[in-house]
């Protein structure tokens, strides 16, 4: 009997994965912190500049909205939801922006915003949130060490990110809602830090987000790593001015990943072309051995590489 085209069967497995996670979805979802309750938090005032007095009313109404969030967990009985964000508000913290409901939503900032010179912008994948956020701020910290003088690292978890076993996490529906607002907070930074270069770092479904976003995005470079896709089948397809890099590491799962748009009646799952493969048209950088979630790993050859974009150092080569 004749084999099944390869096409045929991929889309199998996609449809395969998209009934696991549906089927994940209820545990996933169960122990995901969402339900916690926090107060609406005041509009911040625009940045205008990033003079030292501007950004430290900004950083103090940060801290105020943090512990207002961290009393009420306290009152609803939350003891970890309330021990991380007293974390959160303790002394040199500094965030742009928070709000603790739906899973939380943060902008956090790492060295001098003032000075920098060069700032990363990291947009994160699935399954970060407050309770899972220490990766995310381990990850920044390292950066940042990696970077030096006149840097800037802001954590942007801007998005209630899919779960990592979850529908969401197969479609561009958050994406498509969540882009707006990156690209307003990185229009917000341009204006308030104009002579800084901007570098987007996106990881895994953050590299989505990112894609979405792209169009009139203000920003030097962008950069897809660990990306299951975009939705976009070449970088020029992206629209932005920006330069357009990815890498994955070797120890990446989502290698694994079909990388194809398969549409059903209502909604498209996946997210098409590799953005390392040679017809995606994205510069491509060593990446070394990462796996999917130490791309940040102090001392990896994938830190480097993404310092060295930040920093305006790196060469450019294509897949």
């Amino acid at each position: 009997m004749a084999s099944r085209p390869r096409s045929s069967r991929t889309r199998r497995a996609l449809l395969a994965a998209l009934v696991t996670a549906s089927v994940a979805l209820p545990v996933s979802g169960a122990a995901r912190p969402a339900a916690v309750p926090a107060p609406a938090p005041a509009a911040p005032r625009p940045l205008g500049t990033a003079e030292p007095s501007v950004l430290e009313a900004r950083y103090a109404a940060g801290r105020e909205e943090i512990r207002a969030a961290r009393d009420m967990a306290a009152r609803h009985g939350d003891r970890r939801r309330a021990t991380t964000l007293t974390g959160m508000a303790a002394p040199g913290r500094t965030f742009l922006m928070f709000d603790g409901r739906d899973g939380g939503r943060s902008a956090e900032v790492f060295g001098d915003l003032s000075g920098a010179e060069r700032i990363a912008v990291l947009v994160p994948g699935a399954g970060v949130d407050l309770d899972h956020y220490g990766r995310l701020r381990r990850g920044a910290e390292a950066l940042l060490g990696e970077l030096g003088d006149r840097s800037a690292v802001v954590a942007w978890l801007g998005y209630r990110t899919p779960a990592t076993m979850g529908p969401s996490s197969l479609t561009s529906g958050l994406a498509e809602e969540t882009s707006p607002r990156l690209r307003v907070f990185v229009r917000e930074l341009g204006e308030a830090a104009p002579s800084a270069r901007v570098s987007l770092l996106c990881h895994s479904y953050g590299s989505v987000v990112c894609a979405r976003a792209a169009p009139g995005l203000d920003a030097t470079d962008l950069v897809l790593y660990g990306s299951p896709g975009t939705g976009a089948d070449s970088a020029a397809a992206l629209g932005t001015r920006a330069t357009v890099r990815a890498g994955r590491g070797g120890d990446d799962w989502i290698a694994r990943v079909p990388h194809l748009e398969l549409r059903l009646p209502f909604v498209t799952v996946g997210f098409g072309t590799d953005p390392v493969a040679p017809e995606f048209g994205a510069e491509v950088f060593d990446a070394g051995d990462a796996g999917h979630s130490d791309y940040l790993r102090p001392g990896s050859v994938s830190l480097r590489s993404l310092a060295a974009i930040v920093a305006g150092t790196a060469g450019g080569r294509h897949a």
